[in-house]
């Protein structure tokens, strides 16, 4: 991973690592429930137009998709481009 960039790829394999265990014990829906509150909190920050709490909320709600997208085995990176690259 370079400290500039980071593909998406890496990035799902870096939540995988750091949080798949607990994320694995607490379930599918409590984990999309905490993505989809990451999600109203990107929305407060929106409102509020504060640069740094909108990029504060914008790497959480990545940060949450991918583990979902990891509890039910999506390659997201892999999933983007079919659905995007056409």
């Amino acid at each position: 991973m370079g400290r500039d960039s980071m593909s998406i790829r890496q990035a799902q394999l870096l939540i995988r690592e750091k949080y798949y265990e607990r994320d694995h014990a607490r379930g599918l829906f409590a984990t999309y429930t905490w993505f989809i509150e990451e999600v109203g909190e990107l929305a407060e920050a929106l409102l509020s137009q504060n640069k740094e709490s909108i990029e504060e909320e914008i790497a959480d709600v990545l940060a949450w998709l991918l583990s979902v997208a990891n509890l039910v085995g999506v390659d997201v990176e892999k999933a983007f481009e079919k659905k995007y690259l056409k």
